[in-house]
C-alpha cells in the first residue's frame, strides 16, 4: 500500500508539473483568440491619419504615478508577427524599477497596451499616440494582481457578479494649485520649504516693479472674475486640451485658496475609465502649466492656513439605464439602496481613507474649519459632512451621492476600487447609516459633537484600520492580501517613517531655546 501511494503522489506531483507548463500556453491562446485586430487597426489609422512618428505606453505604478517608455509608431502600422506580438506577447520591462512592484530576482514583467485607450497625446512636440497599458506576469500569462488597473477591472466585474448593478459611475472632483515657483530640500543639516506665487496674498506688499494688487485674501477664492483669478486663460487651455484628448469637461473654476488653487470637473463616468482619466487630467494640468512656466501640484495641504485640495468623488450606481440610487419618497430623493451604500462608506472609512487620502499630508487637510470634511455623517447639501447628496435637480439620472474626504494624491484606481466594494458591503448587509445631520456640524456643542465619528487623524491610524478592515476588499478576489500588505508596508517605511525621522522646521521654533 505505501509503494502505491507513493507512486499515486509521485503521479500527482507530474501532473501538477505538466498543467503548470500547460496554464501558460492556455492562457497565451486565450489572448491571441481575443485580440481585437479591429481595435488595433484602428490604432494602426490613427498613426497613419496624424502622422504619429512615436507609440508612448504609459502605466501606472502602486502610489499612483503614471510611467512610460517610447517605441517607433512603425512597429505599430503593418500587421505582421511583431505587431501581433506587441498587442498579444507584449513587451517587457523592469518590474524591480518600479515603486511598490517585484523584487530584484522576479522583475522581468510584461505591459500589454489597451488599443481603446488610443489617443494623440496632448503633450509631446514630436507626434506621438500614447496608450494606457496593463500588465502581466510573464510566465503565468496572468494580469499581474499588484497592477492597479487591473484592480479596477475586478471590482467592475466583480460589481456585475453580485447582482446588484451592472455599472458604477464616478466623477471626481480634482483640486490642485498652480504656482510660479516652488523650492524644496531635505538634507542632515537643513530642511525647508519655500513656494510662491503671484496670486499669494502674503505678496500684498511685495516690490513687483509694479505690485498691482488683486491677490484673493486667505479663504476667498472662490469664484472671483480676472484680475484677482490670474489663472482664467491657463485652466481655459487646459479644458480644451482635456477636451482635445477625449475628456468631457462639465465647468473650470478658481477655488478657495489663495496663491491660485483650481478646479476642474469631468462628465462622470465608469469606474476604470475614470481612473484612466483622472491620470490623463493630471499629466495635463501639469504639463500646460509647465508650458506657461508655471508649477502644478496635486499635493493636499500645501499651504498653511488656508484650504487644502480634495478629491470629492460622486458616485452612482445604475442597472443599465436604471439609476438606483433615486427614490421620489426618500430623504433628500435617495433610495434605500443609497443608504445602505452610505452606510457601507461610513463604516469603512477609515481603512477606504488608506488608499483615498493615502499621503501624511493628506491629514494636514483633514481638520476642522477648512471646510474640510471630516465628520463621519451623510446630509443633503451639507459640505460639513462626509457624505453629501447634492441637490441641484430632483432628476433621478443625477441622484448620487458625494463622498468628500478623499484627494487627488491617491491612485485613482485603488481608491474608487476601495469606495466601491465598501458601498456594496453596506448594501449586501443592509449596513444603516443612521440620521442624517444637516446642521452645520463645526458649530454643534460640545455635547452634541461628542457622538459624531470622524475620519482618521493621520495615515498611520488609516493603516492601522486597514489591517483590522479589510475583509471587504477581498471579496471576489479583487484586493488580494498580498496588495493590502504591500501597500501598507511601503507607506510605513518609505513615507510615514521618511517624515517620522525628520526634525520638523517648526520644531526648532517650538523648542531651541529649551
Amino acid at each position: 500500500m505505501a509503494k502505491v501511494a507513493i507512486r499515486q503522489r509521485g503521479k500527482n506531483e507530474v501532473e501538477k508539473l505538466l498543467q503548470s507548463v500547460k496554464e501558460p500556453e492556455r492562457r497565451l491562446k486565450e489572448l491571441r483568440h481575443s485580440f481585437d485586430e479591429k481595435a488595433a487597426q484602428s490604432v494602426a489609422d490613427l498613426i497613419r491619419k496624424n502622422n504619429i512618428q512615436i507609440v508612448d505606453f504609459k502605466f501606472n505604478d502602486l502610489p499612483g504615478l503614471w510611467q512610460h517608455f517610447s517605441i517607433p509608431a512603425s512597429e505599430l502600422t503593418e500587421y505582421d508577427d511583431l505587431v501581433t506580438s506587441i498587442w498579444v506577447d507584449g513587451i517587457g520591462f523592469d518590474g524591480s524599477s518600479i515603486r511598490g512592484f517585484q523584487q530584484i530576482q522576479e522583475s522581468d514583467m510584461l505591459l500589454l497596451p489597451d488599443p481603446s485607450t488610443a489617443i494623440v497625446d496632448p503633450v509631446c512636440q514630436i507626434p506621438t499616440v500614447s496608450i494606457i497599458c496593463d500588465i502581466y506576469d510573464p510566465v503565468s500569462r496572468e494580469p499581474y494582481t499588484r497592477d492597479p488597473r487591473y484592480i479596477a477591472r475586478k471590482a467592475e466585474a466583480y460589481l456585475k457578479k453580485t447582482g446588484i448593478a451592472t455599472d458604477v459611475y464616478f466623477g471626481p472632483e480634482c483640486e490642485f494649485f498652480i504656482f510660479d515657483d516652488i523650492r524644496f530640500d531635505t538634507t542632515e543639516n537643513s530642511s525647508y520649504y519655500f513656494l510662491d506665487s503671484n496670486e499669494g496674498d502674503w505678496n500684498t506688499g511685495r516690490d513687483e516693479k509694479p505690485n498691482l494688487g488683486y491677490k484673493p485674501r486667505y479663504k476667498e477664492g472662490y469664484f472671483p472674475v480676472p484680475p484677482h483669478d490670474q489663472l482664467q486663460d491657463i485652466r481655459s487651455e487646459i479644458i480644451l486640451t482635456m477636451i482635445k484628448s477625449g475628456i468631457p469637461i462639465e465647468v473650470h473654476h478658481h477655488e478657495v485658496a489663495t496663491a491660485g488653487q483650481c478646479e476642474i470637473d469631468m462628465k462622470f463616468n465608469k469606474l476604470t475609465t475614470m481612473a484612466d482619466r483622472v491620470l490623463l487630467y493630471k499629466y495635463i494640468v501639469k504639463n500646460v502649466a509647465r508650458k506657461h512656466n508655471k508649477t502644478a501640484t496635486f499635493m493636499p495641504k500645501p499651504i498653511f492656513k488656508d484650504n487644502g485640495s480634495g478629491m470629492h468623488c460622486h458616485q452612482s450606481l445604475w442597472d443599465g439605464d436604471k439609476p438606483l440610487f433615486y427614490d421620489k419618497n426618500g430623504y433628500a430623493l435617495i433610495s434605500q439602496l443609497c443608504k445602505w451604500y452610505i452606510g457601507g462608506l461610513l463604516k469603512h472609512a477609515h481603512s477606504i481613507l488608506a488608499f483615498a487620502a493615502p499621503t501624511t499630508n493628506s491629514y494636514r487637510r483633514l481638520v476642522p474649519g477648512y471646510e474640510a470634511p471630516v465628520n463621519l455623517v451623510y446630509s443633503a447639501r451639507n459640505r460639513s459632512a462626509a457624505v453629501r447628496i447634492p441637490m441641484y435637480t430632483d432628476q433621478p439620472k443625477a441622484k448620487r451621492l458625494e463622498f468628500r474626504p478623499p484627494d487627488p494624491s491617491c491612485n485613482p484606481y485603488l481608491a474608487f476600487s476601495a469606495m466601491l466594494m465598501a458601498g456594496l458591503d453596506g448594501i449586501r448587509n443592509k449596513i444603516d447609516p443612521g440620521k442624517p445631520v444637516d446642521k452645520n456640524i463645526y458649530e454643534l456643542s460640545p455635547e452634541e459633537a461628542a457622538g459624531i465619528k470622524t475620519v482618521p487623524r493621520s495615515l498611520d491610524e488609516a493603516l492601522n484600520a486597514l489591517e483590522k478592515d479589510h475583509d471587504f476588499l477581498l471579496e471576489g478576489g479583487v484586493f488580494t492580501k498580498d496588495v493590502i500588505d504591500t501597500w501598507i508596508e511601503y507607506k510605513r517605511t518609505v513615507e510615514i517613517d521618511g517624515v517620522r525621522l525628520r526634525p520638523h522646521p517648526y520644531e526648532f521654533y517650538l523648542y531651541y531655546d529649551i
